[in-house]
């Protein structure tokens, strides 16, 4: 594993819950009951990544990223294949709108893009679920991660919108907002 991978994985390979992140064989998630100390876990691994993430694009200019995965080139065919739309308008890539990532329509459209990888991008245990484990994406480029400017998603979600900005150098604007504040 590179150290991309491992800054974007989170490089610490556990469950939210500080273990292997294995569910049990019993587990039924029909009967399950929300735990607070295991959803404020889950926010503080979505916040550690998104901040670990902007922290790479601000110190590295992100167009010229070689990777953000193993998986990039193919992700980025799938993504160009089922978003058109989004891969080919730099302004819908920059601004995305939370309602067509979450209408009915738009989770189809998701779900039939992330189920080719379904065992393919896996976390660096070996889990096969970093493909459709949460995480954070920015709605606007431009932005830093903040409450207004954050949508909930799927990690191959964030993987296709952010490898799509840093090629098409949409992401360089924080980049260079960091090199100006920094002088």
């Amino acid at each position: 594993m590179s150290e991309i991978d491992d800054i974007i994985s989170g490089g610490s390979g556990l469950g939210v819950s500080g273990g292997s992140g294995g569910l049990p064989s019993n587990f039924n998630a029909e009967e399950a009951q929300n735990d607070e100390a295991i959803e404020m876990q889950f926010a503080v691994m979505c916040m550690e990544q998104a901040e670990t993430y902007f922290n790479l694009i601000t110190k590295m200019q992100p167009s010229t990223l070689k990777r953000l995965t193993k998986w990039d080139d193919e992700i980025m065919e799938a993504f160009s294949k089922h978003f058109p739309d989004l891969v080919n308008d730099d302004e819908k890539l920059k601004h995305l709108q939370e309602d067509e990532l979450k209408s009915p329509e738009g989770k189809k459209r998701w779900r039939d893009f992330m189920m080719p990888f379904e065992k393919k991008i896996e976390r660096a245990q070996n889990e096969p679920d970093e493909y459709n484990f949460g995480t954070l994406i920015r709605a606007n480029c431009e932005e830093d991660y903040s409450q207004d400017n954050s949508i909930f998603g799927y990690r191959l979600q964030f993987y296709a919108i952010e490898i799509a900005r840093n090629r098409r150098g949409l992401n360089d604007v924080v980049w260079k907002q960091a090199q100006e504040g920094a002088q």
